[in-house]
């Protein structure tokens, strides 16, 4: 077991916490079975739903707001501050916590401040640009910072030392053959071979503008002889769409295996969440990206650079149009050599050994506090 015994991972609220969490939690297990995992949440995070399935020990801390400004002075300041700080030094004490990994969200600050008081190794993976404000106050306690993408450290000065080791992915996700198990996929969603599949996801609550627009286009893509396999979205009004098509158009309201979309997929539309985007490019998925409007536009500088490097193309969600999809989704769609140059572009900038190389790198920390 060597240098680790106990460690604590730290991170809730949304999947782009929880998801390199969970992938990162699997390593540890893989490489040390005997090792303590106890991960830290929020009691009303979508943490609940997914860690304790996935057979981790979840404990529930009180977790708040942070304003949007990172100072020291928010250690002095609430003392709700104080007791979620207390709740998590607790657990690091029980489990005897060898390292904190903090992956974002607020549930994640009061495990910094704990580790930070009792002097523990602390390691913050980030994917955004730039940083949430969590891992921002969090970088205040450590330099062992780790980012998801290669443009971070040049996009964002509290960056600029950060190593870059990719983002913790699921292994069936990352041992995934596309070309292998692409029968079994369109076999499963009722799918022809012999036509383009277009693979429609919003992410796990939907994205309504894209829906309706592609909803919209279906007639379109069909008489193009488009196939569209489209995740409604967990938290999304039903659509509408024709039911006299000529080639399959399959709506599907959440899909858990994602991999099989991906194997299905000729080409994604989708939003520009940082796990999307490492999923996408990790596996060689040429993708429009349609990012999230309404937020400090880090969708959009998730995807900016796979789109420079050839492997995706961008639309504002207020361009998302049926008209915009037939202008350009449809001849793309069609077009098999653009594909493959995309998705070998797309694949070039995406990496698939995220969770080694953070564990290698909470490894690294460990040791020097030894």
């Amino acid at each position: 077991m060597g240098l680790l015994r106990s460690v604590v991972l730290a991170g809730g609220g949304t999947g782009g916490h929880i998801y390199p969490l969970l992938a990162f939690a699997d390593a540890v297990r893989r490489h040390f079975p005997d090792v303590r995992i106890t991960t830290l949440g929020s009691p009303k995070g979508m943490e609940n739903e997914l860690i304790p399935p996935a057979g981790y020990d979840l404990r529930v801390i009180p977790a708040f707001q942070l304003p949007r400004s990172v100072n020291l002075n928010l250690l002095r300041t609430p003392d709700r501050m104080y007791k979620s700080s207390h709740a998590a030094g607790k657990i690091l004490d029980e489990v005897q916590a060898d390292v904190v990994v903090g992956f974002g969200g607020y549930v994640s600050v009061p495990a910094y401040l704990a580790a930070w008081r009792r002097e523990l190794p602390i390691v913050i993976h980030e994917v955004n640009v730039p940083p949430g404000v969590a891992n921002r106050m969090g970088m205040k306690f450590t330099k062992n910072v780790a980012v998801g993408f290669p443009n971070q450290p040049q996009a964002a000065e509290s960056l600029k030392d950060a190593r870059v080791v990719g983002v913790p992915l699921r292994t069936a996700l990352t041992h995934l053959d596309r070309a292998a198990l692409r029968p079994q996929a369109l076999y499963q969603f009722g799918l022809r071979p012999d036509l383009p599949v277009l693979f429609v996801s919003g992410g796990s609550s939907g994205a309504r503008t894209i829906n309706l627009a592609v909803a919209a286009a279906a007639k379109r893509l069909a008489h193009a002889g488009i196939q569209v396999l489209h995740v409604q979205g967990g938290r999304n009004d039903p659509f509408e769409v024709p039911a006299d098509l000529p080639v399959p158009y399959v709506v599907i309201p959440y899909l858990s295996d994602m991999q099989l979309g991906y194997a299905a997929a000729d080409l994604m539309l989708c939003r520009g969440g940082a796990i999307t985007v490492a999923e996408t490019t990790a596996l060689g998925v040429p993708a429009v990206y349609v990012p999230y409007p309404h937020s400090n536009q880090e969708q959009k500088r998730n995807a900016l650079p796979v789109v420079e490097s050839g492997g995706g193309m961008l639309v504002d969600n207020a361009e998302l149009t049926p008209e915009w999809i037939e202008q350009h989704i449809i001849p793309l769609a069609r077009d098999r050599q653009r594909l493959a140059m995309m998705g070998a572009a797309a694949s070039r900038y995406g990496r698939r050994d995220g969770d080694e190389a953070l564990l290698e790198f909470v490894l690294e920390a460990v040791a020097k506090t030894r």
